[in-house]
């Protein structure tokens, strides 16, 4: 450990050194964007490597330590670099450098190259230029998920489960996604030309295709509960655009005489801070306080209000679902809505990521910058939503550990904060949900068919040979059956909890040399495997319908399609979501009465 600390404190040095010769305002000018800071409230670009194992807590530093100290750093690059026995590739020991900086910070705070960059800069502005699919590396070759509808590749015909078998002449063998991608992005009006692979057609299709600008939708979806009138809108992230689609969802749903709403942010991990505010203010009252930040400086404190009449009627019912993959902007929303009572939060405890990052430029060719964490934040009651097991470095750890399955800390070792309306709420890390939804647990079989793509596979080939197949149909014995025969065809197999046992037995057998004594005894373990097998798919079976559904529907309507049919129709925390807004009494008594854990 000390000789790998060494190792990075050294090649800091160089970092350091460009700093110095290049002068403190060319510094200047390179960490100051000429828009104003852009604040962020997200997960992405964690950096999982590095560790913080044994930092102290220092007392602030004068400006002159500083630069003796970076003055010290200076002498020793300017030796490294004249006087060191081999040639140093410059590029990489400054990125070395900077990411040995950043080791003792939070695991937000990393150094974006170019490509993290962009792609940063492209799911915050929420389009580019290409053809418009999710992509996949399969068996050696490029698979198209999914077309996203609306783009030239939904209109000119591709579907899920095609092979991209030749991008403009040149074979996908072994291709990475990455390269496929920028292979099929350009400038939008040019053309590209695809040979595909589809199941059950044995020629390759050839498609020339013309790129256009791909817009990246926050609002998946929004509609109407089938037999009522509860609305229901998807929101994924939170990008340059979110407000600007949720309040022309929300005001569609308004137009159609919604008497409540479901708000689904479970798997939203967040993004423009200033997003998150505006998403708020659709909720809450005029001049409500949603979320503040607060840092080292002073200057990092800002309050963030709602400037305008919420767009959601206040006496209208509302739900807000989340999960633990609900994270960030996400959770300022789910945690000002909470503490001005506005509505119910749905779902499990959230992933507690209250750190607010801003983006500096560091290189003049826009090649690199700084994703530098420089305040907390906290919503109206005071609450910091940052769990602090999740502010290092060090191995990012997403399991529960308390036996109710909520958090991982009890409720009375949680600070007490308090609503506008006088309910209980806790600190400590993330979003505690007003009613808790236990997250589905997923059983060894369901995970390998899930890993190995069966569902989606058998999905492709299902509609290939079923094209009529309408989008509401219903998943029957004979279908399961079908799947049944599918996977035993491709020979999925994995590794049941019985047969890890029986493979350890076995080791140990052979290791005493006792083979022939267990031998008997093996044999009927195995059979006991298998059998446990079959029983496995049997006890399985109504979550491969679900998942047969799901990927079905996907092949044959799209994501619209999969929100219609699936969604709204089977989805567990939609229907107690809807349970609830029918039950006026009880969402009433929830919002007066507070969490039950509170009554503890």
């Amino acid at each position: 450990m000390l000789r790998y600390t060494v190792h990075l404190f050294g090649i800091t040095v160089f970092a350091i050194a460009l700093i110095w010769f290049a002068g403190p305002g060319d510094a200047s000018q390179l960490a100051v964007a000429d828009t104003g800071p852009v604040l962020w409230a997200d997960t992405v670009h964690i950096n999982l490597e590095s560790s913080n194992e044994g930092t102290e807590v220092k007392a602030p530093q004068s400006r002159d330590t500083f630069f003796k100290a970076v003055k010290r750093l200076t002498e020793t690059a300017r030796h490294v670099r004249q006087g060191y026995m081999e040639d140093v590739d410059m590029e990489e020991i400054v990125n070395a450098g900077i990411e040995g900086m950043l080791s003792d910070l939070d695991r937000y705070s990393v150094l974006l190259e170019k490509q993290e960059y962009d792609n940063l800069m492209e799911s915050t502005h929420g389009k580019y230029q290409g053809l418009g699919m999710r992509i996949d590396a399969r068996d050696d070759r490029i698979l198209i998920a999914s077309p996203i509808e609306g783009t030239p590749a939904y209109r000119r015909g591709l579907r899920a489960g095609d092979v991209i078998w030749k991008i403009d002449g040149k074979s996908t063998e072994g291709m990475s996604t990455s390269d496929a991608a920028d292979l099929m992005r350009g400038e939008a009006g040019t053309s590209v030309v695809l040979e595909i692979k589809r199941t059950g057609i044995p020629d390759l299709l050839e498609f020339e295709i013309e790129r256009a600008v791909i817009e990246l939708k926050s609002v998946n979806f929004s509609g109407i509960i089938p037999g009522t009138d509860i609305g229901y809108v998807r929101l994924s992230r939170f990008a340059e655009e979110t407000s600007h689609e949720l309040r022309q969802a929300i005001s569609d749903l308004n137009e159609q005489g919604i008497s409540a709403l479901i708000f689904d942010l479970r798997s939203n991990g967040g993004g423009l801070l200033d997003q998150a505010k505006e998403t708020a203010e659709l909720f809450l009252n005029q001049g409500s306080e949603i979320v503040y930040t607060k840092g080292r400086n002073g200057s990092n404190e800002r309050h963030y209000r709602s400037e305008r009449p919420p767009l959601f009627p206040m006496e209208k019912p509302l739900v807000v679902l989340v999960d633990n993959g609900t994270a960030s902007a996400s959770e300022i929303v789910s945690g000002a809505i909470q503490d001005w009572d506005r509505g119910i939060i749905m779902g499990s405890t959230t992933f507690g990521k209250g750190l607010v990052q801003q983006i500096f430029p560091i290189a003049s060719d826009g090649s690199a910058a700084l994703k530098l964490t420089t305040a907390k934040y906290y919503v109206p009651s005071g609450r910091c939503i940052q769990r602090p097991e999740r502010q290092g470095k060090g191995p990012l750890d997403l399991t529960v550990h308390d036996e109710e399955g909520s958090d991982s800390l009890t409720i009375e070792d949680k600070e007490i904060y308090y609503t506008n309306g006088g309910r209980m709420v806790y600190g400590g890390g993330g979003i505690i949900p007003d009613v808790e939804i236990e997250g589905e647990t997923w059983k060894t079989i369901e995970i390998n068919l899930e890993r190995k793509s069966m569902f989606f596979d058998f999905a492709v080939q299902y509609v290939a040979d079923h094209p009529e197949t309408p989008a509401d149909f219903e998943v029957d014995d004979k279908m399961v059956e079908e799947f049944a025969d599918y996977i035993k065809e491709n020979e999925f197999t994995y590794k049941s909890a019985l047969q890890l046992g029986l493979e350890d037995l076995t080791e140990t057998i052979a290791t005493e040399g006792k083979e022939d004594v267990f031998k008997n005894s093996v044999e009927k373990m195995e059979k006991l495997v298998e059998a446990e097998k079959e029983a496995d798919f049997t006890r399985s079976e109504d979550y491969i319908k679900r998942a047969l559904k799901r990927e079905i529907v996907r092949a044959i309507a799209g994501e619209t399609g999969f929100y219609e049919q699936v969604v709204l129709k089977t989805d567990q925390s939609v229907i107690k979501a809807v349970e609830l807004l029918n039950s006026q009494a009880e969402y009433t008594r929830i919002i007066s009465e507070g969490q039950k854990k509170a009554e503890i």
